[in-house]
């Protein structure tokens, strides 16, 4: 095969296709390296810019709802979301922007809350193993946020909206404000700088069952993020850029703790920073040869100021740092071959008091060290076939080394005019560091009956993964996706809630490897252009999991997920979008066996355009009310009741259209 054919098969986007498509979408999760969606040998699943400005999602969590085999479900304590993917919990599926981790923030789970998306392009979702390509945490795979990218000219835009819980809300009225939010954004450039600057704010007074008492079931939060970036492109192929951002939180939550004869009011109030700053460099030569790099630092501070009865009971303090270093080097093609090399050396550190005295488990601060090498290479097997192999070498501080591989494979089985099956087969090994949290917090929720402790003798977690799927495309107006997948899990990290002491009435847990475990399942999904102005979308997720040990299955995993969704475009300019979830019962606890029941939810969003520049949007998240029973400890149903919202966003300048991101 030529060179030129294999850099066209790399980098062009075809020019059939619409945008929300795979067949013009680019991608650089499945390989660190630019494919079109539907080259790529390994499945990417996307959420377009276009899905997000639809469906009118304020945060990451939003942003993935509709991801098919991706299950969301609050964090225990906290405000906010995590995911599972393929049955594996979110601690073992590794969450970037640009490429690029991001600060958990209990445990080792990244909070997807603690994202707004005014800046986002689209996000990527790798799913099975992906720890020779991303190191540590990519178990169960990636979800890589892509951000915008500045272009020459002067463009902007202004969104703004409000909404009701009716009510629900917080003040008792249905017609007062229960969620408003607004962003703006401002970007200009030129052949050889380029400079955007963006600042969100998503404001939620909560909501309560009887607004009228103390306690309420949805926290007070107000979110903030601010952030800019500057690109300077000296000559062709050269680009140099640095980015920071900030990210502010304050959460409210009010709840009651009986202690007879009377019940308690309790508070508790929690401050985040989270600072970012990166810096990277490419240049792309040869060709299609790149040298790329990026250094990144970050800090995750967070104070929690906990009451009862309105009297101090605790004042906590921890502070996160991450910062990494990484280098990679894409060689030209060679003998129908793509090689790459990187490098990654990463840093963490934790610091933790409560009432000005360390709460970890050693004395000081807590840190970890870890050197990583990776390689891949990319070979065509003529027209129709390609593999590539990847491994990483990791150097842990703690944990000593280890290597992880990967092999994927991909046919196309058929190509014509008018139809295209790809087939895609993958292997890999995971690998997953305890972290600093998991080792040495202490987790302490007193007031709510339990704190979970740290446990400096884990051992890493391993895993297997395999994947095999089939997409079908018959032009642009029908594709059908299928991949079934099984993961064996060694040494699996949670906390052990059967083995737990209590002390003074409070139950502690502790983080233990306790179990071998498995997850297998398949994924269903197809998208159906049915009519010029209707298009149609479905999937359907079945997993399978077990716990080896005890022969159970694991908790919070349902076996059925299934989402249905349509695009209606009336007349031009207008767009109705349904989008429907539905998941089966979940087991809460193997020793009880309880449940939680099936729910379903379904939301309606509908854009009108106003001109050139103005859209006008409305929707109603959870149109039928659907909503947990608060009485029931093991109902994770719905925590948010019907939300009706009206909104506003203008737009100014040049087109949107996306530059070619670095992974």
């Amino acid at each position: 095969m030529k060179l030129n054919l294999i850099a066209l098969s790399l980098l062009a986007l075809p020019a059939l296709g619409q945008a929300d498509t795979e067949l013009d979408t680019v991608v650089v999760s499945a390989t660190r390296s630019e494919r079109s969606q539907a080259d790529a040998p390994v499945k990417t699943e996307v959420v377009t810019r276009q899905e997000i400005e639809r469906t009118h999602a304020r945060t990451l969590t939003q942003a993935l709802e509709n991801i098919p085999g991706l299950q969301l479900r609050e964090i225990h304590g906290k405000s906010g979301y995590e995911l599972s993917l393929q049955g594996l919990n979110s601690d073992q599926v590794l969450v970037l922007i640009d490429g690029l981790p991001i600060s958990a923030s209990t445990g080792s789970t990244v909070n997807l809350s603690q994202y707004l998306v005014g800046d986002i392009e689209r996000i990527e979702v790798i799913k099975g193993a992906a720890s020779a390509q991303y190191g540590s945490s990519a178990m169960g795979g990636v979800i890589n946020v892509i951000t915008r990218r500045t272009q020459p000219g002067l463009r902007g835009n202004l969104d703004l909206s409000v909404g009701s819980y009716g009510e629900q809300n917080d003040a008792g009225r249905a017609l007062a404000p229960g969620r408003s939010s607004g962003r703006a954004q401002l970007a200009a450039g030129n052949a050889n700088w380029r400079l955007a600057a963006q600042a969100e704010v998503l404001d939620d007074q909560g909501f309560a069952l009887d607004p009228a008492g103390w306690s309420r079931q949805g926290d007070a939060m107000r979110r903030e993020q601010y952030g800019a970036r500057l690109d300077w492109l000296p000559a062709a192929g050269l680009q140099f850029w640095l980015d920071g951002s900030r990210y502010l939180e304050n959460d409210t939550q009010r709840y009651q703790t009986y202690a007879p004869p009377k019940y308690i009011p309790q508070q508790k109030q929690e401050e985040i920073t989270r600072d970012r700053w990166v810096a990277g460099g490419e240049w792309r030569f040869a060709g299609h040869g790149r040298l790329s790099g990026n250094w990144l630092h970050e800090q995750y501070d967070t104070r929690s100021v906990a009451q009862a009865n309105g009297a101090l009971t605790g004042d906590r303090r921890a502070r996160q740092t991450l910062q990494q270093a990484s280098l990679q080097l894409d060689l030209p093609a060679w003998y129908s071959q793509l090689w790459q090399v990187g490098i990654d050396l990463r840093r963490d550190t934790l610091a933790q008091l409560n009432n000005g005295y360390s709460e970890l488990q050693r004395s000081g601060m807590a840190e970890r060290e870890s050197r990583e090498l990776y390689l891949q290479n990319d070979v065509f097997l003529g027209d129709w076939l390609e593999l590539v192999a990847g491994l990483r070498a990791q150097h842990d501080s703690d944990f000593g080394g280890h290597a992880a591989p990967k092999l994927a494979l991909k046919a196309d089985l058929l190509n014509t005019a008018e139809q295209r099956l790809v087939g895609r087969a993958s292997w890999g090994q995971g690998y997953r560091v305890p972290n600093l949290k998991e080792r040495y917090y202490l987790f302490d929720h007193s007031a709510l009956g339990y704190m979970v402790l740290g446990n400096p003798a884990l051992q890493p977690e391993r895993s297997n993964s395999y994947q095999l799927g089939l997409d079908w495309h018959w032009g642009t107006t029908l594709a059908v996706q299928a991949n079934a997948f099984y993961n064996q899990i060694r040494d699996l990290i949670q906390v052990d809630q059967d083995q737990a002491t209590v002390v003074q009435g409070v139950a502690q847990y502790r983080y233990e490897n306790l179990a071998n475990a498995r997850t297998a399942g398949l994924e269903l999904a197809t998208q159906w252009q049915a009519l010029p102005t209707l298009a149609l979308n479905a999937a359907y997720t079945y997993t399978h999991t077990r716990d080896e040990q005890t022969a159970q299955a694991l908790t919070r995993r349902p076996e059925h997920i299934a989402r249905f969704g349509f695009d209606w475009t009336p007349r031009a300019g207008s767009t109705l979008s349904w989008r429907t979830q539905w998941q089966s019962r979940e087991l809460v606890s193997s020793a009880s066996q309880a449940y939680s029941p099936a729910w379903s939810k379904s939301d309606l969003s509908f854009n009108q355009q106003l001109g050139r520049d103005l859209t006008a949007y409305a929707g109603i998240s959870n149109l039928f009310n659907a909503q947990r029973d608060f009485s029931d400890a093991n109902d994770f149903g719905p925590l948010a009741g019907r939300f009706v919202y009206l909104g506003a966003r203008y737009q100014w300048g040049a087109g949107s259209t996306p530059g070619k991101e670095a992974p």
